[in-house]
This record gives C-alpha cells, structure tokens and sequence, in this order.
C-alpha cells in the first residue's frame, strides 16, 4: 500500500480533472486506501482603500452555486471512475483550506492540478499548488 489516506483538492479545472484521475488510478491500485476530495471556495471580497466594499448577496450566491456545481462534479467524475469518496465543499482562501484539512485529518498525500482557476489573482497572490507544497508537511503530488 503506498498511501492509505489520499487527499484530493478539487476546483473543476483541467488541471484538477487530471489530479482528480491520477488520485482515481492511486485508489485502484491500493483499494483499501481512502480518498477524500475538497472543495474549497471564497466569496469575492472588494478592498475600498482600507475597508471592504459590500459584495451582493446575490453574487455572493452565484459563488456558492458554482462550487456547489463543482463537488458534484467531482463526485459524477468518481463515480464514472468507479471510485468512492467523501466530497466535501468548504468555505475559505484554498491554499489555507486544503493545508488545514490535510493536518487536522492525517493524510498520507495531498494530489493538486497544477493549475487552477485562479487568472489575475494567481499572477499577484501566487498559485494555490504552489503555496500547498511549500507549506505541506507531508508529500504532495502535483499533476499537470
């Protein structure tokens, strides 16, 4: 058995797709190991100088609908797979999410696509992969 706890982060990307493929095949070749998938999502936030501009709820909405959208996906993409897991949505900045749910629930390996769906954000804050495995304390497996 080479990992008996898989941790999958998952944001519907292409990247994620793959990540989410290549933790399936690690699943298959180990059976008795568990995979669990999260999901983790932000509402926008506006900075207004010092502050922060209100955001609408209905945008605020549309946010939550779609990483909604996205752990179903994952998990129709598990089942095609014939794999089971645990697919959770959770909200909070994704580097932080997926480092604090790997320590709090001892995982063997996290598996992240290399890119995600971050655009101008990624450019100026730095990818979600990349500050994973810079601050991960056990192995991360990063699939492009």
């Amino acid at each position: 058995m080479l990992f008996s706890k898989i941790l999958l982060a998952y944001d519907g990307s292409d990247a994620a797709n793959k990540a989410l493929l290549k933790a399936a095949e690690l699943i298959k070749a180990s059976p008795s190991s568990k995979l669990e998938v999260i999901t983790a999502f932000d509402f926008p936030r506006i900075f207004m100088g010092e502050g922060l501009a209100p955001i609408p709820a209905s945008m605020n909405k549309e946010y939550y609908d779609l990483a909604e959208q996205t752990t179903d996906e994952a998990k129709k993409r598990l089942a095609e797979q014939g794999v089971e897991a645990k697919v959770e949505l959770i909200q909070g900045s994704p580097a932080e999410v997926v480092l604090d749910y790997a320590n709090e629930n001892g995982f063997d390996v996290i598996v992240i696509g290399s890119r995600g769906l971050g655009g101008i954000r990624e450019f100026v804050l730095g990818s979600v992969s990349h500050n994973v495995v810079q601050h991960a304390r056990i192995p991360v497996l990063v699939v492009k």
